[in-house]
């Protein structure tokens, strides 16, 4: 019975300071003293309530334009978003204070902001990568246009950290066509992931499941394709073992090499 009561009492206690808040942030909204709405964005901001401190920051951008309040107004503003994780509209945010505030003690700060958001923005390995292209110009430009910031190395762990992932997901693409058993379509994905990335960490695996959809396409070619096939099943041996001769898979592939020799 007491653990009953006192929980309906926190209830309550809590209920009415939600009820008291959102009165005095109506209050603020409807008021015309923007010193106010000013200093109670940076305490909404500070608190990280920042959906309370982006509706007040907004209104104050046009109304601060000018003065020696504007770069912070737009400088937090832009954060409110990031700080929401709705990337997209704090990269778009933290652009347009670059270009309004290039002199500001934030420029840098918020330049490479740009391109951390679309970092940020980047998706999981098995959806489209366009966000993780986009975010590799972007931390490239922001290289190259500050080439003494100290977030340099940064930038470049980065784009090195979203270029594997690149490669990883040109990898598992080629290789689904492997496993589901399309060995011609295979051979030509493999292919493609190698020629674009011919410093791939999986090289090896690459060139070894070329070799596995040579042989299985042969195996199972019509006779007038059958000799040529087998042929690219060599071909493929060779050019594994040249680049890896101390493969763990080296039995099997030379397994693979014997019977494509006695099918010759």
């Amino acid at each position: 019975m007491f653990k009953k009561e006192y929980y309906l009492s926190l209830f309550t206690v809590i209920l009415v300071l939600l009820l008291s808040s959102c009165s005095e942030y109506q209050k603020i909204l409807t008021s015309s003293d923007y010193d106010l709405k000013y200093e109670k964005a940076l305490e909404y901001y500070d608190a990280e309530d920042y959906i309370r401190s982006s509706s007040l920051l907004e209104e104050l951008i046009p109304v601060y334009a000018g003065t020696e309040q504007a770069e912070e107004v737009n400088y937090r503003y832009a954060y409110t978003y990031y700080y929401q994780q709705d990337f997209p509209m704090a990269g778009y945010y933290f652009k347009n204070f670059v270009t309004t505030f290039p002199a500001s003690k934030y420029a840098d700060e918020c330049a490479f902001m740009v391109a951390f958001c679309y970092y940020e923005d980047s998706p999981h390995i098995n959806l489209d990568q366009t966000s993780t292209t986009k975010a590799i110009e972007e931390l490239q430009i922001f290289i190259n246009r500050h080439p003494l910031s100290p977030r340099v190395e940064e930038c470049n762990n980065l784009i090195d950290e979203l270029n594997d992932k690149l490669v990883q997901k040109s990898f598992n693409s080629a290789k689904l066509y492997y496993d589901l058993g399309e060995y011609k379509a295979s051979i030509t994905a493999l292919n493609n992931s190698l020629l674009e990335y011919p410093d791939t960490r999986f090289r090896e695996e690459l060139l070894y499941l070329i070799l596995r959809s040579s042989y299985e396409l042969a195996k199972n070619s019509v006779a007038d394709k059958i000799k040529i096939r087998y042929e690219q099943t060599t071909e493929a041996y060779l050019k594994f073992v040249d680049e890896f001769p101390e493969t763990e898979h080296l039995k099997e592939a030379k397994r693979l090499f014997d019977a494509a020799q006695k099918a010759l």
